[in-house]
């Protein structure tokens, strides 16, 4: 692979959407692409920041960056997407963007943990990775969780992560969505955090 750098990194992100944006989303009825551009665009509709939507669009992306197979969650594996999400969009995008990446799947934790209507709102699916990812929160760890500096954007990621899987729903396609990208990106490279 050709080393990403800030002005092959946006066009890196397309072509994952372009190649794999189709595939199933771990027993949701809405394919991977059709999840997080619903995330983008209930980002768009409350009015966020840049790097809100770009939180909210690239959420999920480390389902593309692992290696594990399609079926690891039949297997009773968490494939830690968060990580590998973050890894590969640290050097080119602001922690605001890339701890709602890290952080959204311990955000359901700590919401099912803090708020006794949230497990509720549970799709099945998420149900079932929820008892991969560890279930809620222990005391101590909503403790250490809640100091996160991001933890409000985290935690709204986590919401529009939740609420983005309506099946059929018109959405703008990813390419709407990439100038929004390279200026996060080109923001942030010009004077990293």
């Amino acid at each position: 692979m050709t080393p990403l750098t800030p002005n092959t990194i946006v066009d890196f992100i397309v072509d994952i959407f372009t190649r794999r944006g189709a595939e199933s989303y771990l027993g949701e009825n809405v394919t991977m692409s059709e999840h997080m551009l619903q995330g983008a665009l209930l980002a768009k509709q409350a009015g966020a920041s840049d790097t809100m939507v770009a939180g909210a669009l690239l959420h999920d992306i480390g389902h593309y960056t692992n290696e594990f197979g399609d079926d690891y969650i039949e297997q009773g594996i968490d494939n830690l997407h968060e990580e590998a999400g973050a890894k590969v969009l640290a050097p080119f995008f602001p922690t605001a963007v890339t701890d709602c990446i890290r952080y959204h799947v311990a955000a359901k934790r700590y919401l099912c943990a803090t708020d006794p209507e949230y497990f509720a709102k549970l799709s099945d699916a998420s149900v079932k990775t929820l008892e991969l990812q560890g279930g809620p929160m222990s005391a101590d760890e909503v403790a250490a969780f809640a100091k996160n500096p991001n933890l409000a954007a985290i935690l709204q990621v986590r919401i529009w992560d939740d609420q983005g899987k309506v099946p059929s729903l018109p959405t703008p396609a990813f390419d709407h969505y990439a100038p929004l990208l390279q200026r996060v990106v080109n923001s942030y490279c010009a004077n990293p955090e």
